[in-house]
């Protein structure tokens, strides 16, 4: 019987062993951590995003410029498709009003257990604690781990490579892999922040007064991005669903020219006419503050975003105020670092990889999940493909093998 090794207990990892488990090969998943998923449980904390059931030319571009990469095996395996493959092992789904696909319990634990109980019943075996070093005199079909009993080596007939980017090293993804692929040859992207916050200069007394409130119903505008949503001011900067949306645009403008400006909308619900009418209102005594409030409901964090923008003496100004609570300048410098991230860009270069995300110039290695060189938004999109280029790589692996020794 033929031994093959994955390496990764992620989604991508556990969805090849899946494909695998259905053959005669000797599978065995090895992962750094203490247990299998240890990400996938993080992600499902906040209700367990499984994918999206958008229409499925929309979902596709959510991609974008790997899109005619990836969609082929999002062809082969769509979110109506997951669905399914997630009814069979027992978890019930729903679609929530913003179109994201939920497990019916919001929870990723009884997912996991239930998809690994299945996976041991299967002849799959798990050996954790191995951290992958490399191969042993560059010969793929020799592994090489560190494990608790000392280095040890695997001999294998192929090997499937699910090791995540450089997101969350914590539980796992740290990236180590890349100077490994990048000594045989392989190109690899420089791995960045994806789904990421960015640092701003925030004085520091709104950086103290309101570092951790939510901004809330705002619109982002930057380029031809346009959306609302809700931001989270931080210390640092800001952060949230909203601003990762749009965090590879912004990313790669800040790397072409140091820093970059977007633009807040804090009432995207109010012309400028509606707000102007308001402040132009008699104010008599009353204070700006109060003023604001009174007319607008404007305080807080969003009133001091206006004067961390607006000079004290512009403060009574209605036209500069209307202008900037519709066009609120704020410029980022840097995106956080990539271990806050919530997933990573670049990876192995689809180049460097044939259509069963075999690399080229390693036979009998293939590739799966986050590692490889694309990204995605949050809402579901990141799972769907690790969990697609995962069965992609399990079967392409299957016949590989079976075309080579027969």
């Amino acid at each position: 019987m033929k031994t093959v090794a994955i390496i990764g207990a992620g989604a991508a990892g556990l969805m090849a062993a899946e494909m695998l488990s259905q053959t005669n090969l000797h599978v065995i998943v090895y992962d750094a951590m203490p247990s299998a998923g240890r990400k996938f449980l993080m992600a499902g904390k906040g209700g367990m995003n499984i994918s999206h059931a958008e229409d499925f030319s929309t979902f596709v571009t959510r991609y974008g410029t790997r899109q005619k990469h990836l969609e082929p095996y999002l062809n082969a395996f769509t979110p109506t498709d997951l669905r399914a493959w997630l009814a069979d092992l027992g978890i019930e789904t729903f679609i929530g009003s913003s179109r994201r696909i939920f497990p019916k319990e919001m929870k990723a634990a009884p997912l996991l257990r239930a998809w690994l109980h299945r996976l041991r019943s299967r002849g799959v075996q798990f050996s954790m604690r191995h951290r992958w070093l490399g191969w042993k005199n560059n010969d793929t079909k020799k592994l090489i781990f560190d494990t608790p009993n000392g280095e040890q080596v695997v001999n294998v007939d192929a090997v499937i490579l699910a090791l995540g980017g450089g997101s969350w090293s914590r539980l796992g993804s740290t990236g180590d892999w890349v100077s490994i692929l990048r000594e045989q040859g392989v190109i690899v992207e420089t791995l960045q922040p994806s789904n990421c916050g960015f640092n701003t200069a925030w004085s520091d007394y709104f950086k103290q007064r309101f570092a951790g409130q939510p901004l809330k119903n705002v619109q982002l505008q930057f380029g031809n991005f346009q959306q609302k949503g809700e931001l989270m001011i931080t210390e640092h900067g800001i952060e949230g669903g909203l601003i990762y949306a749009a965090s590879s645009l912004i990313r790669n403008a800040i790397f072409e020219t140091g820093k970059t400006t977007i633009h807040l909308d804090l009432f995207p619900d109010k012309t400028e006419d509606e707000l102007m009418a308001r402040l132009n209102k008699p104010r008599g005594k009353t204070s700006t503050a109060q003023f604001w409030r009174r007319q607008l409901k404007l305080d807080g964090v969003k009133a001091g975003l206006v004067r961390e923008i607006l000079r004290n003496d512009t403060l009574n100004s209605s036209e500069l105020v209307v202008q900037t609570l519709k066009k609120l300048p704020l410029t980022l410098l840097a995106p956080r670092p990539i271990d806050e991230a919530i997933s990573s860009a670049g990876g192995v270069n689809f180049d460097e990889l044939n259509t069963d995300l075999m690399c080229k110039k390693l036979t009998g290695v293939f590739c799966a999940g986050e590692m490889l060189d694309w990204e995605a938004p949050t809402g579901g999109y990141l799972l769907t493909a690790c969990l697609a280029t995962g069965r992609a790589v399990g079967l392409g692996m299957a016949t590989w093998l079976a075309e080579s020794y027969n």
